[in-house]
């Protein structure tokens, strides 16, 4: 099957968009990972204005109030894949659907039903508020 030149190209491109897997994902000492110097990311264990944003505050069952934040991304967002689940733990890519630009979202459940958060643009500078726009219409839709 012979490609277009054109087309080859296009796909290298839209490829180089989605960037590669931050290595820095996950728990580490039982927290998120700070956001990087760059307005493209939100977390709730940021203290500067531009990154932070408040943790979701659920019912403290953890399988009930994972079980819910999964419900509410598959339920208003198209472009998410999970990535990883584990037992208090979710990772997420969001896609976006002209650019191929990859987000990384992640939640972490603690004790009481405290669900820390971090949402991250892979390339670029500013994200033009998509990140915080995403965490707030998953906080809408588990209330």
């Amino acid at each position: 099957m012979k490609i277009h030149k054109f087309n080859f190209l296009l796909l290298v491109f839209l490829a180089a968009c989605s960037g590669k897997r931050p290595e820095n994902l996950g728990l580490q000492n039982n927290q998120l990972s700070p956001c990087p110097d760059k307005p493209n990311c939100v977390s709730s264990y940021a203290s500067s204005e531009q990154h932070k944003i408040e943790p979701f505050n659920l019912s403290g069952d953890k399988e009930k109030d994972l079980s819910a934040i999964k419900t509410a991304i598959q339920s208003n967002f198209e472009n998410a894949k999970q990535i990883k689940e584990e037992e208090n733990y979710l990772y997420y890519e969001f896609t976006s659907s002209l650019m191929r630009y990859v987000d990384d979202v992640e939640f972490y459940w603690t004790e009481g039903g405290k669900v820390h958060l971090r949402s991250a643009s892979r390339l670029g500078h500013s994200d033009l508020g998509v990140n915080r726009e995403r965490i707030e219409t998953i906080r809408k839709n588990l209330k």
